[in-house]
Protein backbone atom coordinates (compact mmCIF):
# COMPACT_ATOMS: atom_id res chain seq x y z
CA UNK A 1 0.00 0.00 0.00
CA UNK A 2 1.41 3.42 -1.35
CA UNK A 3 1.53 6.39 0.91
CA UNK A 4 -0.40 9.29 -0.13
CA UNK A 5 1.51 12.12 -0.33
CA UNK A 6 0.46 14.67 2.68
CA UNK A 7 -0.06 18.15 1.40
CA UNK A 8 2.05 20.98 2.99
CA UNK A 9 -0.12 23.23 5.01
CA UNK A 10 1.56 26.49 7.12
CA UNK A 11 0.49 26.55 10.27
CA UNK A 12 0.52 30.58 10.58
CA UNK A 13 -2.18 33.62 11.05
CA UNK A 14 -1.86 34.99 8.18
CA UNK A 15 -3.62 38.15 9.79
CA UNK A 16 -0.88 38.13 12.82
CA UNK A 17 1.80 37.74 10.57
CA UNK A 18 1.22 41.10 7.95
CA UNK A 19 1.30 42.88 11.39
CA UNK A 20 4.79 41.29 12.59
CA UNK A 21 5.51 41.60 8.91
CA UNK A 22 4.75 45.39 9.15
CA UNK A 23 6.03 46.00 12.22
CA UNK A 24 9.33 44.18 11.66
CA UNK A 25 10.48 46.09 8.14
CA UNK A 26 9.45 49.40 10.30
CA UNK A 27 12.10 48.48 13.24
CA UNK A 28 14.47 47.50 10.16
CA UNK A 29 13.86 50.41 8.09
CA UNK A 30 15.06 52.40 11.20
CA UNK A 31 17.95 50.11 11.68
CA UNK A 32 18.79 50.26 8.00
CA UNK A 33 18.42 54.44 7.93
CA UNK A 34 20.71 54.42 11.35
CA UNK A 35 22.89 51.94 10.33
CA UNK A 36 23.55 54.26 7.20
CA UNK A 37 23.95 57.59 8.77
CA UNK A 38 26.41 55.80 10.87
CA UNK A 39 28.14 54.62 8.04
CA UNK A 40 28.05 57.65 6.32
CA UNK A 41 29.06 59.23 9.06
CA UNK A 42 32.50 56.90 9.32
CA UNK A 43 32.65 57.41 5.68
CA UNK A 44 32.84 60.98 6.14
CA UNK A 45 35.25 61.37 8.92
CA UNK A 46 37.46 58.82 7.03
CA UNK A 47 37.65 60.59 3.86
CA UNK A 48 38.02 63.94 5.85
CA UNK A 49 40.47 62.28 7.57
CA UNK A 50 42.25 60.60 4.00
CA UNK A 51 41.91 64.15 2.75
CA UNK A 52 43.42 65.94 5.86
CA UNK A 53 46.40 63.38 6.02
CA UNK A 54 46.87 63.46 2.59
CA UNK A 55 47.20 67.46 2.45
CA UNK A 56 48.87 67.93 5.30
CA UNK A 57 51.76 65.03 3.99
CA UNK A 58 51.72 67.05 0.38
CA UNK A 59 52.29 70.26 2.87
CA UNK A 60 54.94 68.90 5.01
CA UNK A 61 56.54 66.58 1.94
CA UNK A 62 56.75 70.65 0.00
CA UNK A 63 57.60 72.09 3.28
CA UNK A 64 60.96 69.30 3.91
CA UNK A 65 61.45 69.93 0.28
CA UNK A 66 62.40 73.53 0.28
CA UNK A 67 64.03 73.06 3.52
CA UNK A 68 66.19 70.41 2.16
CA UNK A 69 66.94 72.77 -0.97
CA UNK A 70 67.82 75.55 1.79
CA UNK A 71 70.33 72.99 3.79
CA UNK A 72 72.08 72.07 0.66
CA UNK A 73 71.88 75.50 -0.88
CA UNK A 74 73.88 76.52 2.96
CA UNK A 75 75.84 73.33 2.74
CA UNK A 76 76.92 74.40 -0.26
CA UNK A 77 77.85 77.51 0.30
CA UNK A 78 79.86 76.40 3.37
CA UNK A 79 81.88 74.22 1.40
CA UNK A 80 82.91 76.69 -0.89
CA UNK A 81 83.59 78.90 2.05
CA UNK A 82 85.78 76.15 3.19
CA UNK A 83 87.29 75.42 0.07
CA UNK A 84 88.16 79.38 -0.40
CA UNK A 85 89.84 79.09 2.66
CA UNK A 86 92.22 76.08 2.31
CA UNK A 87 93.42 77.68 -1.30
CA UNK A 88 93.60 81.17 0.48
CA UNK A 89 95.26 79.51 3.34
CA UNK A 90 97.92 77.76 1.08
CA UNK A 91 98.36 80.08 -1.53
CA UNK A 92 99.31 82.67 1.68
CA UNK A 93 101.51 79.97 3.18
CA UNK A 94 103.67 79.33 -0.47
CA UNK A 95 103.72 82.94 -0.92
CA UNK A 96 105.58 83.55 3.12
CA UNK A 97 107.86 80.16 2.18
CA UNK A 98 109.17 81.71 -1.39
CA UNK A 99 109.42 84.94 0.52
CA UNK A 100 111.48 83.34 3.39
CA UNK A 101 113.53 81.01 0.88
CA UNK A 102 114.45 84.22 -1.38
CA UNK A 103 115.37 86.29 1.97
CA UNK A 104 117.51 83.04 3.12
CA UNK A 105 119.50 82.14 -0.18
CA UNK A 106 120.44 85.86 -0.32
CA UNK A 107 121.37 86.07 3.10
CA UNK A 108 123.40 82.29 2.95
CA UNK A 109 123.52 82.25 -0.53
CA UNK A 110 125.63 78.75 -0.58
CA UNK A 111 123.57 77.26 2.77
CA UNK A 112 122.07 74.71 0.11
CA UNK A 113 124.88 74.13 -1.81
CA UNK A 114 127.03 73.26 1.18
CA UNK A 115 124.27 70.81 2.78
CA UNK A 116 124.17 69.26 -0.82
CA UNK A 117 127.76 68.73 -1.35
CA UNK A 118 127.72 66.83 2.67
CA UNK A 119 125.09 64.80 1.58
CA UNK A 120 126.74 63.45 -1.89
CA UNK A 121 130.10 63.00 -0.40
CA UNK A 122 129.09 60.31 1.75
CA UNK A 123 128.14 58.12 -0.99
CA UNK A 124 130.50 58.88 -3.43
CA UNK A 125 133.61 56.72 -2.27
CA UNK A 126 135.85 55.51 -4.97
CA UNK A 127 134.59 58.14 -7.38
CA UNK A 128 137.65 59.34 -9.82
CA UNK A 129 136.07 62.98 -10.03
CA UNK A 130 133.11 65.51 -8.92
CA UNK A 131 132.12 68.27 -10.77
CA UNK A 132 130.55 70.90 -8.73
CA UNK A 133 128.50 73.79 -11.06
CA UNK A 134 127.21 76.92 -9.62
CA UNK A 135 126.61 80.99 -9.92
CA UNK A 136 130.19 81.95 -10.75
CA UNK A 137 130.79 84.68 -8.57
CA UNK A 138 129.80 81.99 -6.35
CA UNK A 139 132.48 79.68 -7.63
CA UNK A 140 135.31 79.95 -5.17
CA UNK A 141 133.43 80.22 -1.74
CA UNK A 142 131.69 76.77 -3.09
CA UNK A 143 135.46 75.68 -4.18
CA UNK A 144 136.45 76.46 -0.51
CA UNK A 145 133.02 73.92 1.26
CA UNK A 146 133.84 71.30 -0.82
CA UNK A 147 137.31 71.16 -0.26
CA UNK A 148 136.87 71.13 3.35
CA UNK A 149 134.32 68.49 2.83
CA UNK A 150 136.28 66.34 0.99
CA UNK A 151 138.75 66.72 3.99
CA UNK A 152 136.53 65.13 6.74
CA UNK A 153 134.75 62.66 4.20
CA UNK A 154 137.45 60.74 3.35
CA UNK A 155 136.75 61.82 -0.48
CA UNK A 156 140.25 61.50 -2.57
CA UNK A 157 138.67 62.33 -6.10
CA UNK A 158 139.66 65.41 -8.41
CA UNK A 159 137.12 68.29 -7.68
CA UNK A 160 136.26 70.48 -9.90
CA UNK A 161 134.49 73.59 -9.86
CA UNK A 162 132.86 75.10 -12.44
CA UNK A 163 130.67 79.13 -12.53
CA UNK A 164 127.98 78.59 -14.94
CA UNK A 165 125.82 82.05 -15.53
CA UNK A 166 122.68 79.59 -16.12
CA UNK A 167 122.75 78.52 -13.17
CA UNK A 168 120.47 80.91 -10.26
CA UNK A 169 122.27 82.29 -7.24
CA UNK A 170 121.64 79.19 -4.54
CA UNK A 171 121.60 76.29 -7.26
CA UNK A 172 123.88 73.71 -7.80
CA UNK A 173 124.14 71.16 -10.09
CA UNK A 174 127.06 68.28 -9.27
CA UNK A 175 128.17 65.25 -11.56
CA UNK A 176 130.74 62.66 -11.44
CA UNK A 177 131.46 59.41 -13.69
CA UNK A 178 127.93 57.55 -13.09
CA UNK A 179 125.41 60.18 -11.33
CA UNK A 180 124.57 63.73 -10.50
CA UNK A 181 122.35 65.85 -8.25
CA UNK A 182 121.01 68.99 -9.22
CA UNK A 183 119.28 72.02 -6.48
CA UNK A 184 117.47 74.01 -8.92
CA UNK A 185 114.88 76.44 -6.86
CA UNK A 186 112.81 77.16 -10.28
CA UNK A 187 112.00 73.25 -10.46
CA UNK A 188 111.40 73.26 -6.81
CA UNK A 189 108.34 75.51 -7.20
CA UNK A 190 107.13 74.25 -10.39
CA UNK A 191 107.46 70.90 -8.67
CA UNK A 192 105.34 72.81 -5.32
CA UNK A 193 102.86 74.44 -7.49
CA UNK A 194 102.04 71.50 -9.46
CA UNK A 195 101.31 69.38 -6.20
CA UNK A 196 99.16 71.84 -4.96
CA UNK A 197 97.14 71.97 -8.01
CA UNK A 198 96.92 68.22 -7.88
CA UNK A 199 95.70 68.38 -4.19
CA UNK A 200 93.24 71.28 -5.20
CA UNK A 201 91.80 69.52 -8.31
CA UNK A 202 91.06 66.41 -6.16
CA UNK A 203 89.35 68.38 -3.79
CA UNK A 204 86.94 70.28 -6.53
CA UNK A 205 88.49 73.32 -5.20
CA UNK A 206 89.46 76.21 -7.69
CA UNK A 207 93.29 77.54 -7.44
CA UNK A 208 93.82 81.03 -6.83
CA UNK A 209 96.73 82.50 -9.02
CA UNK A 210 99.34 84.38 -7.00
CA UNK A 211 99.08 88.17 -8.22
Amino acid sequence: MSAQPVRFTFDIDMGRSSERKSSLSDNALAELLAEARREAHAAGLAEGERTATARAEKQVATAAEALAGKVAAMAATLDDARKQAIAEAVNLALSIARKLAGRLIAAQPTAEIESLIADCLQSLEGVPHLVIRCEPILADRVRDIATSKMTHSGFTGRLVVLGDPDIAIGDARLEWADGGVVRDIRQLSADIDASITEYFAARGINRVEET
